[in-house]
Parts: structure tokens; sequence; C-alpha cells
């Protein structure tokens, strides 16, 4: 292959954010949609010009001109239609989370050794020169002695119907905005944690409107992070340690707004230099090493695993009142 040809599982609100950075990569192109109803792809297709439109999922996965199925059906059809895709010879970009279980998990690890493709969940931040920024910045020691991080993602969601308040489709706002700073928090931690708290605000449908989380970690780092679907618009990390502060704006939907200022011991601060590119640029990129070039994914089933136990934990904390340990 020397141009990967992507399609997509699903007419996804998410789909408008993946869409130009296919169509910006030399590497990649956009060929082909999938929904339910031929009416309704053909209906997509023309309103994004793509030029294949197919009237059922099953229909993306036996089409041989696909190499790539981006995923971003419903969380709890992500595993299912990963390991179908993985099946069908596809190389799968899968939205957020990636699974609703380890078990899933471990399903589609399986398949990807079976079938000799890969799979890799959709994190954008992940990819983006921002967070490579803060990793390099922690990893150097720039920090000192990393103790406490703090994060949340919350927005208001005001639709009615939307799948995010269904228990049944992998609702609530953990789920769905909370695991960026879970993610977050574990991958600049270098690790799970080892004990977990949380405490969750239910909406009439029994999904979490506002969840609060802590995690402590093996070297008794702890972190402090909330998700909700009923405040303002907030997308923030702070990394604390004996050497300083880091502050992280705009971490997880990164725009022109998105900026880390770290704050010395001694109260100087010092801006973190980072190329500004396009949010879901590096997310295809990475997908074409994978695909063109062997490469392995950035965003690993073993980090996937990880997010997801971390989620799992929150939520078994909640339900029963008590701290979990991992």
């Amino acid at each position: 292959m020397g141009l990967l040809r992507w399609g997509l599982l699903s007419t996804a609100r998410i789909n408008r954010s993946l869409i130009p950075a296919i169509r910006g990569s030399a590497r990649s192109d956009l060929t082909t949609v999938a929904s339910r109803t031929l009416d309704r792809a053909r209906d997509y297709a023309r309103e994004w010009k793509i030029p294949v439109p197919l009237g059922s999922y099953e229909a993306l996965l036996a089409d041989p001109d696909i190499d790539v199925v981006y995923n971003s059906l419903p969380n709890h059809l992500h595993a299912e239609w990963t390991v179908r895709a993985l099946e069908a010879g596809k190389y799968v970009l899968c939205e957020k989370p990636l699974a609703l279980s380890v078990d899933d998990v471990d399903r589609i690890e399986e398949a990807c050794r079976r079938t000799a493709r890969v799979a890799a969940e959709a994190f954008m931040y992940r990819h983006h020169p921002l967070t490579h920024a803060v990793e390099a910045f922690v990893r150097a020691g720039r920090l000192g002695r990393v103790t406490l991080f703090r994060g949340a993602f919350t927005f208001e969601l005001t639709r009615a119907g939307d799948v995010r308040l269904d228990p049944a489709m992998g609702g609530g706002s953990l789920w769905d905005v909370g695991c960026y700073p879970v993610s977050y928090a574990n991958l600049i931690a270098a690790s799970a944690p080892v004990e977990v708290v949380g405490w969750q605000r239910m909406s009439g449908q029994a999904v979490d409107m506002e969840f609060a989380a802590m995690l402590r970690y093996g070297n008794d780092s702890v972190a402090q992070l909330g998700s909700g679907f009923a405040g303002p618009f907030r997308t923030e990390m702070e990394i604390v340690g004996t050497g300083g502060t880091l502050r992280v704006c705009r971490p997880f939907k990164t725009d022109e707004r998105s900026r880390a200022e770290f704050t010395s011991a001694a109260d100087e601060t010092e801006q973190l230099a980072f190329a500004h590119e396009m949010a879901y640029s590096g997310e295809v990129a990475d997908m074409e090493r994978v695909a063109l070039d062997g490469a392995l994914p950035r965003v690993t089933l073993a980090e996937s695993r990880r997010t997801i136990r971390t989620i799992l934990a929150l939520y078994a904390s909640a339900r029963a009142g008590r701290s979990v340990t991992l």
C-alpha cells in the first residue's frame, strides 16, 4: 500500500473532526462512509463529498478497497465492531473508550494477533506536540519528584436523547470525557494507580452527570480529577512536583489557545514551546505509520487496558462508597 484508504463506520458527529485531518495528509484518502441506511449514507456522502456511500456496516467491512476503518459508533459497539473489522482484514482506529471492559480489550488484542492487523484507541491528544512537550519536560526531571495531578474535562450536555445519556450504550461523563484526565494522569505517572476513590452525581437516566475521582499511585503521588456534563467547558491539567508546577491549558481538545506554563519553586515562569498543528493530524499520521510502515501504534492496547481498568475501578468505588484497590 502506498496510500491508506479510509472508511467511516457511521455518520457520528466526531467524524467532522477527523475528516479534515485525513484529507490533509498525502498518505491517506477518505473514500467511503457507511450508515445503517443507504439514504443516510448518501446524504452524508453528499454533504462531506465522500465518493462511496454504503447502506450497512457489514458492506464497509466487506469492501476490499478499504484499508482502515474509523470506528465512531456508540461506546457499547466499539469492541464488537473493532473485532469484526480486524477479522475483515482492516486496520482500525476506534474512538475512545476502546471498550467497556478489560475482557473486551483482551478480545481485541487476540483478534489483532490472529489477523496480523492493528487496532488503536483514538485519543487525539496523545499524538499532539503539546503532549509530547509536557512528557519531555517531566521526563527530563524539570518538575522534580511529581506529587500531584489535577485535571478536569467538563461541558454542558443539553441535547435530549444523546447516546451519552444512555447507560445501555456506555453513557456517562467518566466514559465520555473523564477518560481524558484519567489517561493523562496515568501517562505522566507511567503506571496505573494502586488505589482509587470515586464519587458520582447521577441523572434520572442513571448515568453520571458529574464524576469526581482520586487516584493514588505506587510512589504515593495522587491525582484529583473531575468530569461532567453539567458545567462550563473546561479542559485542564496541572502537574505539581517538588520543583514547581506545570499547568496545561486545553490539553485534550487542542487549538490555538492551548498552552503549557511552568512555574518554578522560585516563582519564575516559563512557557513550553511546541508546534501548533491540526488537532487530529497526528492521529492519522500514526495510523499511516502503523499500516504503511509497520510501526507500533503510539496508543498501545496495554495503555488502553490501563485506562479502562482504572475507569472501571472508579465506577466500582462510586457504587460501593469506598476505595478500591487495583
